[in-house]
């Protein structure tokens, strides 16, 4: 079995959220040890959402993952606070580039700091998904641009971020739906605890 947490509160359409630290739920479905040639495999599939004493069936894909460091580093002020300074009210910058003015102040954009994507909020942010067609991950679907629930992720997060020699080989996006499987080019592969998973529920579009 493998487990992850929630680290915000993720608004739902009907009103209601899934609250910060509910479980994720899921098992390791293969393993491929490296050797001389090729590069170890991992393929995992989380499939229930634990909420208090209820459990939900979930698919869900990989948008992005970051190792503990790049996780740390999108929550710690580039600047260190000075005398009357709120460590909360800092700017950051999330994986990805968006950049963070403090908690309930405006998130904008790596590329253009006049466009805001959305707010900060208690330990996360709430901003419209961009696609990032470089790594071939979409934006939005169905029109639907609603603040979305990211954590540490920039909006237009997709792929690997911090993880050496780690490929993203299927997002689970596509068959086999909501299987993940990550690679390494060389040897053995080695996800840290603390490191941090963007998951999309939905359909299997890109």
């Amino acid at each position: 079995m493998v487990t992850a947490r929630i680290m915000q509160n993720v608004p739902l359409p009907n009103g209601s959220k899934i609250p910060k630290g509910s479980k994720v739920e899921g098992h390791i479905v293969e393993v491929a040890p490296g050797n001389g040639a090729l590069g170890a495999r991992i393929s995992v599939r989380f499939d229930k959402l634990r909420l208090s004493d209820r459990v939900i069936p979930i698919v869900v894909n990989l948008r992005a993952i970051a190792g503990f460091m790049e996780v740390y580093a999108a929550q710690t002020p580039a600047s260190s606070p000075g005398l009357g300074d709120v460590f909360r009210w800092m700017t950051t910058t999330q994986i990805g580039g968006d950049v963070v003015y403090g908690d309930g102040g405006p998130v904008t954009s790596a590329e253009n700091a006049e466009e805001v994507l959305g707010k900060a909020v208690d330990g996360g942010v709430l901003v419209r998904v961009r696609a990032n067609e470089a790594m071939g991950c979409r934006g939005e679907v169905d029109d639907n641009d609603s603040p979305r629930a990211l954590w540490v992720f920039s909006s237009d997060a997709c792929g690997t971020y911090g993880l050496a020699n780690v490929q993203l080989l299927h997002a689970g996006k596509t068959d086999p739906v909501g299987l993940i499987i990550l690679a390494s080019d060389r040897g053995n592969l080695k996800i840290q605890s603390g490191s941090g998973m963007l998951l999309r529920v939905g359909d299997n579009r890109r």
